[in-house]
């Protein structure tokens, strides 16, 4: 592809420009792509380059230090003690006396459980007294898997503040050599409300984090290597295990049963995936440019009543969306609302297919998300076009620029400098809109052709629903849903790398300030 210089792009015209720019896009996206696993493998180099010395500098440590930092090695906190340090050696020997405990109460058994998930499953047991059958229970493979993950946090956590412990017996023993007094329990206790205070304000949510956001992912993951679903609970019914990447053989196969006339997985896979993609971009950019012509107009001089309009607007805000779109949905049935009014008013004669046909309930369900997220949007540029300088349109105005200019030139350019993180973030929200489809369509109308797949897949269905499909219902198939969800996030996590790294706001962050 040429490059032009900023002179020769100048004298392109208007439509030469914009092939330009597409191409430049287009082109950019596999470069962007290509650049993103670069970095990732010079983070894993950096990140192994890190390990080595990390390992090289405790080898170090312990052959140049005092015997009080070789007994730290094994009992964790002894160096700080010794050294009057007391609290933060406390500290240290508490983590490692509770770290053995929990390892020899019970995180041993959960690790010697995880290779298998569980040798033993629920048990029929004669019962001579009553002359009935009932059921043992041994092992629960959700339990296994899930403090087995745990216990590996511990570890990871243990391992990480024993060399938190090793770095400061070599920190205390250069400051020692230096002629300078060691910090004192009562100086800690003061750096924590002092020059500390952001690491005491992270600390519970940090650890929130970890337990509610990262503990589930890690879990979810895991569960994509397993057979877990309503067959195998893993307790009352059976256990379940590994299977290796057995599922995601399953989800990419491209096996089909023609006879009965049914597609792949990988083809509904890929069917439901495209929709998602289009329906995240009509669902965002509508609303998003209705948004604004709707805030522009109602901020346009002249206009009367600006807060009646906004707040007519604001209260389809304020219905709850469970309540509205099922209504909605129950007006564009069959025998609904809007059917009725049409056939009355012998418009049509026969009942519209708003949901009993794939494009009429694609199209509807993008129509009626223009009606929910134009408020938001009203108010969220509302607040924006008022801060443009008005002395930029007056110049426009000077200069002979019309409306539709003063827009492109001025409005456009402003708005998406400043919203396209929001740009970037609502559309990623829309891939995974669960609300708006389910409540409105179900996922409907059926596809037929996706019928083999898990869940009852819908022309409508995004990756998020077809998801919660996956794991409700007899069948209850956890595995291929965590598979879904992998799937999901790598889509989504491509997407917003790619697009975040080239957003104007992110690279120019000096301009329009």
């Amino acid at each position: 592809m040429k490059r032009y210089s900023d002179m020769e792009y100048l004298r392109l015209s208007k439509w030469q420009k914009f092939v330009y720019k597409l191409v430049s896009f287009l082109v950019g996206i596999p470069l962007g792509i290509g650049h993103f696993f670069q970095k990732i493998g010079i983070a894993i180099k950096d990140g192994f380059l890190k390990i080595v010395a990390e390992f090289k500098d405790i080898g170090v440590t312990f052959i140049h230090g005092d015997w009080k930092t070789k007994v730290s090695y094994v009992v964790m906190g002894f160096g700080n003690i010794a050294r009057g340090q007391v609290l933060r050696g406390l500290l240290f020997l508490l983590f490692e006396a509770v770290f053995i405990f929990y390892m020899i109460t019970t995180g041993g058994y959960w690790l010697s459980k995880l290779d298998n998930l569980g040798d033993q499953g629920p048990v029929e047991v004669y019962d001579p007294v009553f002359d009935s059958y009932k059921t043992e229970y041994h092992d629960n493979s959700f339990k296994i898997l899930l403090y087995g993950v745990l216990t590996v946090f511990f570890i990871v956590a243990f391992i990480y503040t024993w060399r938190v412990n090793v770095k400061q017996n070599k920190i205390s023993e250069e400051i020692i050599r230096s002629g300078k007094k060691l910090r004192s329990g009562k100086d800690d206790l003061k750096s924590l409300v002092d020059d500390q205070f952001h690491k005491t304000l992270l600390a519970l949510p940090l650890v929130g984090i970890l337990v509610f956001t990262v503990l589930p992912i890690v879990f979810m993951v895991l569960v994509a290597f397993t057979n877990y679903d309503g067959s195998h609970n893993g307790y009352s019914n059976a256990l379940f295990t590994w299977v290796g990447f057995k599922n995601f053989g399953t989800m990419f196969s491209w096996e089909v049963n023609t006879a009965a006339g049914l597609q792949s997985y990988s083809a509904t896979f890929g069917e439901i995936l495209v929709w998602t993609l289009m329906w995240a971009f009509f669902a965002t950019f509508t609303n998003y440019f209705l948004g604004m012509g709707v805030a522009m107009a109602i901020n346009k001089k002249g206009i009367r009543l600006k807060r009646m309009w906004r707040t007519i607007l604001v209260m389809t805000v304020a219905i709850p969306q469970f309540i509205s779109l099922l209504y909605v949905s129950k007006m564009f049935a069959q025998n609904g609302l809007i059917n009725q009014m049409l056939m009355g008013m012998n418009l049509i004669k026969n009942p519209l297919p708003f949901w009993t046909d794939a494009i009429w309930a694609r199209v509807t369900v993008i129509i009626i998300n223009i009606w929910i997220g134009i408020p938001y949007l009203m108010l969220i540029t509302t607040g924006i076009l008022m801060n443009i300088p008005a002395d930029l349109y007056e110049s426009a105005k000077i200069d002979g620029a019309s409306g539709w200019k003063q827009f492109t030139k001025i409005t456009l350019p402003y708005m998406l400098f400043i919203t396209g993180p929001y740009l970037l973030t609502s559309f990623t929200g829309n891939m995974n809109n669960f609300n708006v489809i389910y409540l409105l369509t179900g996922g409907g109308p059926t596809n037929a052709a996706a019928s083999g797949a898990a869940g009852s897949v819908g022309y409508t269905d995004l990756l998020i629903t077809w998801l919660f499909k996956i794991t409700t219902g007899g069948d209850s198939q956890y595995y291929l849903a965590s598979v879904v969800g992998i799937m999901v996030f790598v889509v989504v996590a491509l997407i917003s790398l790619v697009v975040y790294n080239v957003l104007p706001s992110i690279k120019n962050e000096e301009d329009f300030q």
